[in-house]
């Protein structure tokens, strides 16, 4: 895992939800994730994400079996009854590696994993099997065993039965500038340019089976990080409490390779922070193009 963490590579994922310790039964226990920290969320590193409303608030990281240093972050907060997933601009949901796609169901049953679209095999498809669950704070959770790589892009079979977060969807308005906005940011190249009939999306904004979806992928090279959908126009920007993280898929973590770039625009300046997740590391969060949190940490 020496090579694992390198520019563009997801370091997180993190989602809120109304009950930690319920979360905890799901993601712990369910998926057989390790908490490495359990706590009260630091005031500093609320502030950062622009959401000090959070300080304070229970969290907990939890880390695959694999070892691989990339992780699933919980932050409490009071559940949004009027947010609904897979409508809003923003961090749509969270792609984990896996082993065994097919045993997730069983495996689930009871649990407080809502699964939203069964796995299945998509015929012309034969890279991934993928199936889509909701977590108790309406956070969306793709699963996906790998089976071999696409033309265009390498997929991480899963070391462990749930390994790593190793692509996060991000719903825009307008994939081409959010596309060029990461290029340009980031350094990140364009993968691929795909039209799709997007079931989730169709399913979310009551279009027909046959309505088509523009994506991209942004990857670093081979690895791929951002899938970048264009939303229906009569999606709308994710409503927030004032000072809160935004509900569900909530923020990003990619690490850099420096944060002294031009045009990284930062809520407040980079600060190294202890813990297995920042590991001493310089952190500072930006919003992207689709008012989406990227925090970017510095591994250089």
């Amino acid at each position: 895992m020496n090579d694992f963490l390198r520019h563009g590579r997801i370091i997180g994922g993190l989602a809120t939800v109304p009950d930690l310790a319920a979360s905890l039964g799901d993601y712990r226990d369910r998926l057989g994730l390790a908490v490495v920290e359990h706590g009260a969320l630091p005031p500093g590193l609320a502030a950062s994400w622009g959401c000090a409303a959070n300080a304070g608030a229970p969290f907990a990281t939890l880390a695959p079996a694999s070892g691989a240093p990339s992780y699933v972050r919980l932050v409490e907060q009071p559940l949004d009854p009027g947010f609904v997933p897979t409508r809003t601009y923003g961090w749509a949901a969270f792609e984990i590696t896996v082993q065994d796609i097919f045993g997730w169901p069983a495996r689930l049953a009871g649990s407080g994993f809502d699964i939203i679209g069964p796995p299945r095999e998509i015929p012309g498809l034969p890279y991934f099997v993928a199936m889509q669950m909701l977590g108790q704070g309406r956070e969306v959770i793709y699963l996906n065993e790998v089976r071999e790589n696409t033309p265009t892009a390498d997929l991480p079979p899963a070391r462990s039965l749930v390994d790593h977060v190793f692509i996060v969807i991000l719903a825009t308005p307008d994939r081409a500038r959010t596309m060029a906005w990461y290029a340009d940011r980031l350094g990140l190249e364009e993968g691929g340019c795909y039209k799709i009939p997007y079931t989730m999306i169709n399913k979310a904004f009551a279009l027909p089976d046959t309505h088509m979806t523009s994506l991209s992928m942004a990857q670093k090279g081979r690895m791929p990080i951002v899938e970048i959908d264009d939303y229906p126009a009569v999606a709308t920007a994710r409503a927030t409490c004032h000072a809160m993280l935004p509900p569900g898929n909530a923020l990003v973590t990619l690490a850099v390779n420096t944060l002294d770039c031009a045009g990284l625009d930062f809520i407040a300046p980079p600060v190294a922070w202890g813990g297995p997740f920042y590991a001493g590391r310089r952190a500072a969060t930006m919003v992207g193009p689709a008012g989406e949190l990227i925090e970017l940490v510095e591994i250089s």
